[in-house]
């Protein structure tokens, strides 16, 4: 690839669930280490806490103020803010 060539240029049209993400924090207890799974609080208050697994914590890192992000097919994964309030737009808040 030439580097004066740009690259092919994509517009997003997927409909996913997600939810910005207000705390994490692990779930170890004082008497036992975490497994490396946190505990996701939502912005919203209507939603439950949701424990995301080591596995998903290593492979997305997600922080606060992030988007916990569930695609169509299942597909679970984390958008920084500005990426993901850039490129969505609520549809219907139940």
């Amino acid at each position: 690839m030439n580097a004066s060539t740009p690259m092919p240029k994509y517009k997003c049209h997927k409909e996913v669930w997600a939810l910005k993400i207000k705390k994490l924090e692990g779930t170890g207890t004082q008497e036992q280490e975490s497994d490396g799974s946190l505990l996701m609080t939502p912005e919203e208050d209507r939603f439950s806490a949701i424990v995301l697994p080591s596995s998903y914590v290593q492979k997305h890192r997600p922080h606060v103020g992030g988007y916990y992000v569930v695609y169509e097919d299942g597909y679970k994964s984390f958008s920084p803010a500005k990426a993901f309030e850039s490129g969505y737009t609520a549809i219907e808040r139940n």
